[in-house]
């Protein structure tokens, strides 16, 4: 069991834990997603900054740019327990939907997952 992402408290008044090695991946994914650069004191490299699209206008350029920001962080941070399929980013109006296609590489399953954030 991994700790889970967002941390938070579960019911017993514990640190909450994901269910399966699966939910700690999507976990792992989602604060690489939503983590900007320069956030984390030791790690100023670490995240996508694809939060920042949220105030950004929408054009296809724009999307296509930040498929590829979002896949090469996921490489990079992520590389060695996920393959990236495929990553789409939508930008309407106020919400940015994520969905990345991947295989876990331990077990070779693909999953797909999809993260959603207002602003």
């Amino acid at each position: 069991m991994q700790i889970a992402y967002p941390f938070r408290v579960d019911g017993r008044g514990r640190t909450a834990e994901t269910s399966s090695d699966n939910d700690h991946i999507r976990d792992l994914i989602e604060q690489v997603l939503f983590t900007a650069p320069g956030e984390r004191v030791n790690r100023p490299t670490f995240g996508s900054g694809v939060q920042q699209l949220l105030f950004a206008p929408n054009s296809d350029e724009l999307a296509t740019a930040t498929q590829m920001l979002v896949q090469g962080a996921l490489q990079q941070w992520l590389g060695n327990l996920i393959q990236v399929e495929a990553v789409q980013v939508q930008n309407d109006d106020s919400t940015l939907t994520v969905t990345v296609q991947y295989v876990v590489r331990t077990s070779q399953q693909r999953q797909v997952a999809q993260f959603t954030r207002e602003a």
